[in-house]
């Protein structure tokens, strides 16, 4: 049913208010008992129980700890920290690797006789392919082939040298104990061990050995394990001691190992439910989601109840949730950096204003409750984020983070000095760090929102303004496609476009998601464009050889084609949606009269005439139809007047309301009318009659002569 009041929607563009089915009221029930736990699980692990700590390895101490009497005990963490002093002082054992030495001499002995006779097979001081290509395939003497060369080269007195060189030098080496770690040491120092005056004797000696030398000691794993072993057991246990009153850790200390032993030996670090405590976190945490659940269910946008928002919802919520624990109690500085404001700063563009204050008062309560009702930080922490949500708005521009972070920064630098004047003047290096914390909060805040804008938009499939931003751009491969196979479409879709966002404008409908949307509604023409009357520049028509039944799938499958090219191209849910409903389920009647005729007393089957919907699911889509419709209708019908486009219009908004196409958009009749008059006022602009002006009298063209055109002479 259309709504025939003129409330009934939220402005801000994010659909309409209705009345919630059973799914809807299970997804609300679902999001509030997952918040429940999550929020009764944060404040209770992190609430300090009789007296009693639960801290563990890397935790900032939120209070001077003391030992309430005399303890010793073994320490695990000292006596473990000599273990692995004691290991790291034994050296790894090595062991000779048997017969590598005269091994390695004979294989070069070998490798020396197989040179030899590689360059006997050429004439001397010459080097030939051949001879490289079987050097190639000695195994383990990677030279290159320019040490190949050099070789070769050599004349037979001075190879004669190299071989002998080569095997003895190696042997000499190889004497030493050498370990895989130190064989580059080994190669550096191969020149000091050769005998050779010529240099290019040298340098092909020193290749060869430094190819084939190799490790001769080997690391014994088992002993070197089993003396480590044996330093290790040989350590006698170290025993810590605490005094009666001795501070353990102090505010502010990182706990370590040592830490967690004291506490444990003193029975102060084992956490003993307190029923009542987790009583009360669990009632705070029941009130805080029955008011999500009451505004979800009563006062929520129907699209914040589909299972991908509320996702988001929960998961942002989540993951601050986290932080907080992390962040907030028990710490100086780190509470001030929390970036609570990057959660309404995500949360209002993306799903509106009105979680997005829900969302701020439940983290006061949160924080209030961690904290302890601290006031300073409880004021730091919802100020910033309320003004750089308002701020930020609907995000149309990068520069809004930019802008909403400093103005962040600056509010919350003013709470921190509100609530912590220094003394006397006195500034110390603790109050300039809080005055930074302060500053990075601002700047966190923007980074987080801008990043998680991005892949928010994308992960949860949400039309953002930024991407939005990048669907206008008419670089877009689908609109450079459109406008390159069919101009004439994609003129229309201006046109279209214009008038549309005008409309939704005027009603308070998402102006912009609709001048978007508008823009590849009709993609799909691009598969067959000539099919289409806007796109041809001939009067002959390709429908004229077809039959209404084939001509009527071809128009009605430019819907079809459309949301192929859009899922391909990876576009929103909601501009998808523009594609899908845009059409609704009306008929081809053109077709569908020309089939009538032809069947005579034959039945024709209405539905091989429609299109398959759905109808507009949202105003932006059923506004579109309405342009659409009324655009194309206007521009065939050529009307002269405003009185005939007013009653054209009229014609086609009410036929569309006759056939329950606008059923499901929860347009109201007023905002129909309102629809009407803009686009009237819109069409007139664009298709009022032309003054046909007077035709110029054009004289004759000059009769050529012979003699020669004098060209201009050209100014440098």
């Amino acid at each position: 049913m259309i709504d025939t009041t003129s409330g009934g929607t939220w402005k801000a563009g994010r659909g309409p208010v209705g009345p919630v089915d059973g799914q809807s009221i299970f997804r609300a029930l679902v999001f509030g008992a997952i918040l429940v736990l999550l929020t009764t699980v944060v404040l209770v692990l992190q609430w300090p129980l009789s007296g009693q700590y639960n801290l563990a390895l890397g935790d900032v101490s939120p209070v001077d700890i003391r030992s309430p009497r005399y303890v010793a005990f073994i320490s695990e963490s000292l006596t473990e920290a000599d273990r692995q002093a004691a290991e790291r002082r034994v050296i790894e054992q090595f062991e000779p690797l048997p017969r590598a030495r005269a091994d390695q001499v004979r294989r070069a002995r070998d490798i020396m006789a197989a040179i030899s006779e590689v360059r006997g097979q050429g004439e001397a001081g010459t080097a030939t392919a051949e001879q490289i290509a079987q050097f190639r395939q000695l195994p383990d003497i990677p030279l290159a082939d320019e040490q190949w060369q050099a070789i070769l080269q050599l004349d037979e007195t001075g190879w004669e040298r190299v071989a002998i060189q080569v095997p003895a030098v190696l042997n000499v080496i190889m004497l030493n104990e050498i370990r895989e770690n130190q064989l580059e040491t080994f190669r550096r120092n191969v020149p000091a061990y050769l005998d050779l005056v010529a240099e290019n004797e040298a340098l092909a000696a020193a290749a060869l050995v430094r190819s084939l030398l190799r490790p001769n000691m080997v690391l014994n794993a088992e002993r070197t394990e089993a003396a480590r072993a044996e330093a290790r057991n040989s350590v006698l246990p170290k025993t810590a001691s605490y005094e009666e009153n001795e501070i353990i850790i102090r505010q502010g200390d990182i706990v370590n190992a040592r830490h967690i032993e004291a506490l444990t030996a003193l029975g102060l670090n084992q956490p003993r439910w307190d029923w009542w405590q987790l009583l009360q976190a669990f009632i705070v945490a029941v009130v805080l989601a029955g008011i999500f659940d009451v505004y979800l269910l009563k006062a929520a946008p129907r699209q914040i109840l589909e299972p991908r928002q509320l996702g988001l919802l929960l998961a942002l919520m989540a993951t601050f949730l986290l932080l907080a624990k992390l962040m907030v109690p028990g710490h100086t500085l780190l509470q001030y950096i929390f970036p609570l404001a990057a959660l309404p700063m995500l949360i209002y563009p993306l799903l509106g204003p009105a979680p997005t204050f829900l969302v701020v008062i439940y983290f006061g309560v949160v924080i209030a409750y961690l904290t302890n009702g601290l006031l300073p930080i409880l004021v730091y922490s919802v100020t910033g984020p309320l003004i750089g949500a308002l701020l930020l708005g609907r995000a149309d521009r990068t520069g809004d983070f930019v802008r909403a972070g400093a103005v962040i920064a600056a509010i919350s630098l003013a709470v921190l000095i509100a609530f912590n004047v220094p003394v006397e003047g006195q500034v110390g290096a603790d109050y300039l760090q809080l005055l930074a914390a302060a500053l990075a909060n601002g700047g966190l805040a923007a980074s987080i929102s801008l990043i998680g804008f991005y892949l928010l938009g994308t992960i949860f499939d949400l039309t953002t303004p930024l991407r939005l931003m990048d669907l206008a751009r008419p670089n877009h491969p689908l609109l450079s496609t459109l406008m390159t196979k069919a101009p004439g479409t994609y003129h229309h879709s201006l046109l279209v476009s214009n008038l549309a966002e005008q409309a939704a404008q005027a009603i308070g409908a998402d102006a912009y998601l609709t001048r978007v949307g508008s823009y590849y509604h009709d993609i799909g023409k691009t598969n067959h464009p000539y099919f289409f009357v806007e796109n041809r520049l001939e009067d002959t028509s390709p429908h004229d050889q077809l039959d209404p039944w084939s001509s009527a799938q071809i128009i009605i499958n430019h819907v079809r084609d459309g949301m192929e090219l859009a899922r391909r191209h990876r576009l929103p849910r909601r501009i998808r949606d523009f594609i899908a409903e845009h059409q609704g389920t009306t008929l081809v009647r053109t077709f569908y009269s020309s089939a009538q005729e032809m069947a005579g007393a034959g039945q024709v089957n209405e539905a091989d005439f429609r299109y398959p919907g759905p109808k507009p699911q949202s105003k932006e889509t059923a506004i579109l139809m309405l342009a659409d419709s009324c655009e194309s209708a206007v521009r065939a019908a050529h009307p002269e007047s405003r009185e005939q486009i007013d009653e054209l219009v009229s014609k086609i908004i009410g036929q569309r309301l006759s056939e329950g196409e606008l059923s499901q958009s929860d347009l109201t009749l007023r905002e129909l009318e309102t629809i009407r008059e803009v686009f009237v006022r819109s069409l007139q602009g664009v298709h009022h009659p032309r003054i046909k002006y007077p035709e110029p009298e054009i004289p004759p063209l000059p009769v050529p002569s012979d003699e020669p055109t004098r060209q201009p002479a050209s100014v440098n």
